[in-house]
């Protein structure tokens, strides 16, 4: 009969999860569940760093989360896909590995009053979690398992845009992740530089951990409920192969399902506003009416252009050219399939401030997100204006009292005016870019919107047609002090009103960061290690440091 009793249970197998869970097991002798929905191994092709394309549009490893209608988008309802799978999304996503802003994380900490969350606390977990191949201190770390390099290629189309921004007045900045984030460049991923090959959350934690008998690793299971008893998370209910089951955790229940499915779970449990609670006649724990708002997401507006010759990858993953690049690829490790296809990007303001308000990126083909029509693929530069922190927003609530239904996500995507004010900016700033040289000599002409869509308004319906997600949902089990009404979470990630149960996944952030999203995913879990073993580090007080096997014994978790 398998184990059914567990020091922690974790809730979700993507990037937070498997740090939690490696570091528990390994550092501290934890008995650890962790529960993923989706499958425990994904395709070979995601490991190769152009994989990902190939499953963009597809749901075997993504959950496409129901839209509600949106009015300021005249009704559409753009999709929302969630990883499903072990690794989350570090297993299926472009691997861009960006950090943010320092501001970020100082807005963090000074609306906490002084918690610990401040980019100077999250920067040595920043720094112990990299392996990067060629940058070092002060901002970077060589000996972490998470493998962080620049890609094996950069395609005619991304070099002409770096060079393009420098003619603008923009400086080139090698490093997004160092001093400063303003500039044009080429990002860093989290790919092996040695074997060309992703590094996902599983790659780099788990491996330590996954022949330990004290982890237990339970895929294709949806976790359905959090039992709670006399106020106390003391475990789960689930669905999997075997049927429903139910699992103890003697210390904490430890939520990772990520910005969608934690809200949900939560208020499945009866964790949630009271109203939205009764609505589906679920009984009502505790009235948090946190749960589920404060939903943020980076999302993006394409200028489409076609060019004068093959700078980019148009018709390179298919037929003869495909199974070139594979052969490459197989024998020496180079060649197209060594890159995401999206290698370069600005973080600029369209309106001169020293802080960037966009992260531009230049994909160089033509990409459009799967309901937009009326553009063909041809060779072409898509340059895509992202909003690095939009003031819209939204929420995720349940559809019904169904464990198995999908949530209603409302994302609120120009659900501000300033957003969609800034976007139009954004893309006037694009079309700049285009017609600067050297981008300016490849290109035919922009076909989308097209270069006679010149007005406010005509480039305010472009964008309602056109706006989709840059995958970065955050924020829907926020963060805040013990007085903070509409918190969820305090700064130690417990969840309030509810002993025995912590959330440490993006839901917690209280304001989205300036980037992509996997890289603070995994420096809040490991930090999350720190707080639930009251570890501290050393330089953090004026007592030493614990040795890490003297806070926790081997065959039981005790929290202070």
């Amino acid at each position: 009969m398998p184990l059914k009793r567990f020091d922690f249970i974790i809730v979700g197998g993507g990037s937070a999860g498997c740090v939690v869970a490696s570091r528990l097991v390994a550092e501290h002798g934890a008995r650890v569940l962790l529960i993923e929905a989706g499958p425990r191994r994904a395709s070979r092709i995601l490991a190769m760093p152009a994989g990902y394309m190939k499953f963009l549009a597809r749901d075997t490893y993504l959950t496409m989360h129901n839209v509600v209608p949106q009015p300021q988008l005249g009704g559409r309802a753009p999709v929302v896909p969630q990883a499903k799978v072990l690794g989350g999304g570090s297993a299926v996503n472009a691997m861009v590995y960006i950090r943010g802003q320092a501001q970020d994380y100082d807005a963090w900490d000074a609306a906490l009053g002084g918690a610990g969350w401040s980019y100077e606390d999250l920067l040595p977990y920043f720094i112990r979690q990299e392996g990067n191949d060629h940058l070092g201190r002060p901002y970077h770390g060589l000996s972490g398992p998470l493998k962080v390099s620049h890609l094996g290629q950069h395609s005619a189309m991304s070099r002409a845009f770096v060079q393009a921004l420098q003619e603008k007045g923009v400086p080139y900045n090698p490093d997004f992740n160092g001093a400063r984030q303003a500039g044009v460049g080429f990002m860093q991923h989290t790919i092996d530089r040695t074997t060309q090959r992703r590094c996902s959350a599983v790659d780099a934690f788990l491996p330590p951990v996954l022949s330990n008998p004290k982890l237990t690793l339970l895929t294709d299971t949806v976790v359905t409920c959090i039992r709670i008893e006399k106020g106390r998370a003391t475990g789960v209910e689930v669905k999997g192969r075997s049927g429903p089951e139910t699992f103890y955790a003697d210390t904490e229940v430890v939520l990772a399902a990520g910005t969608y499915m934690t809200p949900k779970l939560l208020m499945l449990s009866g964790i949630g506003p009271a109203g939205e609670l009764s609505r589906h006649d679920i009984a009502v724990e505790v009235d948090l009416p946190g749960v589920g708002r404060n939903l943020q997401d980076h999302h993006e507006v394409p200028i489409v252009a076609t060019t004068t010759g093959a700078f980019g990858y148009f018709g390179q993953d298919r037929g003869l050219a495909m199974l070139s690049h594979g052969l490459q690829y197989m024998l020496f490790k180079s060649g197209a399939v060594t890159t995401t296809g999206v290698e370069a990007c600005a973080f600029v303001d369209p309106n001169g401030s020293e802080r960037p308000t966009l992260q531009l990126y230049c994909v160089p083909t033509v990409y459009l997100d799967r309901d937009v029509s009326g553009v063909e693929p041809t060779h072409g530069v898509t340059l895509n204006p992202c909003l690095l922190r939009p003031k819209a927003r939204g929420s995720v609530r349940l559809a019904s009292a169904d464990p198995l239904e999908a949530p209603q996500v409302d994302p609120q995507f120009f659900g501000d005016s300033d957003d969609l004010r800034l976007t139009i900016a954004g893309l006037r700033y694009a079309r700049d870019v285009l017609a600067t040289s050297p981008v300016r000599d490849m290109i035919a002409r922009e076909i989308f919107p097209g270069s006679d869509r010149s007005s406010d308004e005509a480039l305010a319906a472009h964008c309602r047609r056109t706006v989709k997600t840059n995958y970065h949902p955050v924020g829907t089990c926020r963060m805040g002090r013990e007085t903070d009404e509409h918190a969820v979470v305090t700064p130690d990630l417990r969840t309030r009103g509810v002993a025995g149960l912590r959330i440490v996944d993006a839901s917690i952030m209280p304001a989205i960061p300036s980037g992509n999203t996997n890289a603070p995913v995994l420096a809040i879990a490991d930090k999350a290690v720190d707080i639930m073993t009251g570890y501290v580090r050393p330089g953090d007080a004026q007592e030493p440091a614990p040795t890490r096997q003297s806070i926790l014994p081997a065959n039981q978790v005790q929290l202070p």
